[in-house]
């Protein structure tokens, strides 16, 4: 749960709040990446800084750790809560470096036309196959040696002889 501006301003110092506050809405979009990455860099050390003193204070009250003050520490909310108001600043940091990140790497429309473009016309020769080998003349006629009847040619015209005497005779004459 995010926590109000107001409370962030009572639990951070000046120079911690400061930091904290650009990271809000309108102020965050103004800044350069090179000032998010420097942002998220202080951020970060601000985060840790705060997760190991409430790390601290609470085996100070467990009674795990000897007391780095002069009387061992009995709360460690506000500890905490200054951790959390670091965390969700340092991920609206981060949740902005990953929109810069995204509008980089995401081309525009018209570079896309661009790089279509330079690629159909370097690809403007043809590249059909060539057609292989021609039929040359065509088809030459080879005439076949052999007879098609392996019948004696005597035995034919007898035979058409037959016919025709047997014709004559059913027509009666």
């Amino acid at each position: 749960m995010s926590l109000a501006v107001s409370t962030e301003r009572r639990m951070l110092a000046e120079n911690e709040f400061d930091m904290v506050a650009r990271t809000h809405y309108p102020e965050i979009s103004a800044l350069s990446r090179e000032e998010l990455v420097e942002t998220a860099r202080v951020l970060r050390a601000y985060r840790d800084k705060a997760r190991d003193t409430a790390r601290q204070q609470r085996r100070e009250m467990r009674g795990k750790a000897s007391a780095r003050g002069a009387t061992p520490a009995r709360d460690n909310t506000g500890t905490t809560i200054k951790k959390q108001i670091f965390a969700q600043a340092l991920k609206r940091v981060n949740r902005e470096l990953a929109r810069f990140q995204q509008a980089e790497r995401q081309e525009s429309q018209a570079d896309i036309a661009r790089r279509a473009l330079a690629l159909k016309r370097a690809n403007r020769a043809r590249h059909h196959p060539g057609a292989g080998r021609s039929g040359d003349a065509g088809m030459r006629s080879v005439p076949n040696e052999k007879r098609t009847v392996q019948v004696d040619p005597r035995e034919v015209g007898r035979v058409s002889q037959f016919v025709k005497q047997g014709q004559a005779r059913r027509d009666g004459g």
